[in-house]
Formats: C-alpha cells, structure tokens, sequence
C-alpha cells in the first residue's frame, strides 16, 4: 500500500497542470506609490527668481517643485553633467581605470575659459582630470577625457546624445562635452539636468570628487577651488556642478543629502552666482523641512519560496522598485508592513516572476503596494534528473 501511495504520488508530479500552481501565487495589482504633489508640511514653497529651476529627490525622482522645468536653455557647464556621467560608467564598466594616465592632445590643450592650463603631451590620471572637471570646471581636461574615451570629441558627444535618449531626455542635445560654446543646437532643461544629475550620483564614489572645496595637481604645484560655492557654506552638499556663460548666463546643479535623504536642485539662467546659490538653498531648505523619507522594505529577510520540480528546492524572494517612499513630514504614524506571498510557484522561474506584494499601510491608510519578485532563475528538473528524484522517493516510500 505505501508503495502504492508513492507511486502515485509520483505520478501527480509528474502530471501538477501550471495553472494549480499559479493558483497559489498572492494577487495584487501592485503599483509604486503616485507622484508627489502636494506642498510640504506647513512649508512655504520658496520664490525662485530664477526663470528656470527644479527640485527633485534622488531615490524615488519625484519632483517637490518645478518652474519651466522643460524650457529648453543653454547649459553653460553644467553640460559636464553628463560628461562625468559617461567617465563614471567607463570607469565602473571596466573600461577605463582612474589610475590610466591620460595625454593631452594640442586640441585638448588649445581651450579656452575654466581650465588647468594643460600642455599638449601632459600626462595625467584619469582621477585628477575627473577631479579638474568636477572642482574647477576644467575645459581641457573635459576634451581629452571625451577624445580618451571616444577617439575624439565629436564621437564622445555623440555617446552623450545616445546616453541622453537612453535617459529619455527629450529637451536635450549636445554639440560639445565642455558647454563653453553656446549655438542653437546645444540646449538641455532644468528637469533633463536633474535626471542625468540623479544618474551621476547613484556612482557613490564621485562624491570623492564633486565634494572636494580645495585641493591641488601637478604635485601640489596648482592648485584647485571648487566653482561650487555651497560645497563649503551648504549644511550636507555633495555636489555637483556649476556653469556660466554670457548666453546662458548662471546655472547650477546642486545636491544634498541629510538624514538619508538626497536632494538635486537645478537653477538655470541665474541673473547672478548670489542669486543662483540663493534660489538652489531654497530650494534644497524647503525639501529638507517639508519631506522624508519612508522605507517600503521590509523588516527582516523575507522567507524563500518552495518552487515545484525546480532545480533548486527554492527561491528567494525581493521587493521591486525604488525600496522608499517620499511623503510630507509629520505624516508618518504607525506605520506597518505586511506581505503576501506564493506558498509555492512552479519551475521554470525566471528573475523578476512576481511572488507576491509588500503592503505599506499608515493610519489605516495603504501608501503603497510594492511587487515581490523572484531574485533569481530557477530551472526546471530534467527528465532524467526528475526520473531520479522519484527513484528516491520510492526507495525512502519502501523503506518506511
């Protein structure tokens, strides 16, 4: 009788329709949480004088203020955004390394406004070109990272156009990797410079850089002072980028992180450096004291997930998306996490099947339903790798 019961056993294994094991998997529609509209907690929103600007949070991208955030206006340098952008990935993808040393070309040399004076032949890492960039704005080391790189500067700013499409900017082209010449076709607006600002800075390691207020190159025979005046008197800055020229006039991309939180402000278009400080401390003052953070992990690993006729008995189980949610201060009460989850999911199962949802409820108020999802692949069984699973469990049946 027990041999019996084993085997069929065995064959409802054999034969478990999909569609039994779907059946088990939690329903949920899902979804992040909505944009972030409403004014902070009792925080006056600021007056911006500049004609252009925003503000954003880096983690969600949700947007606490804007003003003609999609007007399209020359960037100045604050188009080294993106030329920054393409040397951090170059550098975390392999392809380049911050100790490779990098030789100025007579065209890298020949440049004009912010620059380190390099000589056609110099030689210098990739780090201290990066940190020229970052500190001093610096145009030569700008070319000759982008001909480093690409070949030449027309190829490096066709990979900034590529990587801009990518991103989905669409206020946004290139003609130059320095934003020293001003044309029609050179443009970008405040919202595109806060998303490329956002990518830059999800590359931890270029704080290294963009926070430097004072250093020096050429073995402490030159020395640096960061354009970025808030890097020194701004409570928590981390960056990142200013830039002026007489079409553009000033512009900054200015970030800042407190208690977690990291904010980017874009001022374009400044009537001044005092009046462009001011309005991006504003900016940054208003989202520091009217927003927080809430963290829609949850707490504790979650439990793995049988997976029927899998290669692996299991798998383990991960919350999708940005991991946080950003709400008005002072709104945060009692807040709970519950999850749903597949008691089992059938093989195969690819990373990224949903398994399940993350409830954030407040107040009795769900803030948001985040997917839980399979964090890796799992294979389904051979037939003869399933063939001698059954063996076994008939031995083990006739052995009992």
């Amino acid at each position: 009788m027990r041999r019996a019961a084993c085997l069929i056993l065995a064959i409802l294994l054999l034969t478990l329709p999909a569609a039994a094991a779907e059946a088990g998997a939690a329903d949920g529609s899902g979804g992040g949480a909505d944009a972030l509209t409403a004014a902070g907690a009792g925080i006056s929103v600021p007056e911006v004088a500049a004609p252009s600007a925003i503000l954003m949070e880096k983690v969600t991208g949700e947007i606490l203020y804007e003003k003609n955030s999609h007007e399209r206006r020359p960037p100045a340098s604050v188009t080294k955004v993106m030329t920054m952008l393409l040397i951090a990935e170059a550098v975390d993808s392999g392809e380049i390394t911050l100790e490779d040393e990098v030789t100025a070309s007579a065209g890298a040399a020949s440049m004009g406004g912010s620059q380190v004076w390099l000589e056609e032949g110099e030689v210098m890492t990739v780090s201290d070109m990066l940190k020229c960039i970052a500190v001093v704005s610096a145009n030569d080391c700008a070319v000759a990272m982008a001909e480093y790189i690409s070949g030449s500067e027309d190829a490096f700013v066709e990979r900034m156009n590529a990587r801009a499409a990518e991103l989905g900017l669409e206020d946004t082209h290139f003609t130059n990797c320095t934003g020293l010449f001003d044309d029609n076709e050179h443009y970008t607006s405040a919202y595109d410079i806060a998303v490329m600002s956002r990518e830059l800075m999800l590359h931890d390691w270029i704080r290294d850089y963009t926070t430097i207020w004072m250093d020096s190159i050429r073995d402490g025979e030159f020395g640096l002072s960061n354009t970025n005046k808030l890097v020194r008197h701004y409570e928590g800055c981390t960056g990142l980028k200013t830039g002026f020229t007489s079409e553009a006039m000033y512009c900054l991309s200015a970030t800042a992180e407190r208690d977690g939180m990291e904010l980017i402000a874009v001022i374009m278009h400044s009537e001044s450096i005092e009046s462009r400080n001011r309005d991006a401390s504003s900016l940054l003052n208003y989202g520091f004291a009217g927003f927080e953070l809430c963290s829609l992990r949850p707490e504790g690993a979650l439990p793995p997930v049988r997976v029927i006729l899998g290669e692996s008995d299991s798998v383990q189980p991960v919350c999708e998306g940005d991991g946080a949610l950003l709400l008005p201060k002072g709104t945060l009460t009692d807040v709970e996490r519950t999850v749903a989850l597949a008691d089992s999911v059938p093989a195969p199962v690819s990373a990224g099947d949903r398994l399940g949802t993350l409830t954030v409820v407040s107040s009795g108020e769900t803030l948001a339903e985040l997917p839980i999802v399979a964090g890796s692949d799992v294979g389904r069984l051979s037939s003869w790798a399933l063939l001698a699973r059954l063996l076994g469990q008939l031995v083990s049946c006739g052995d009992n």
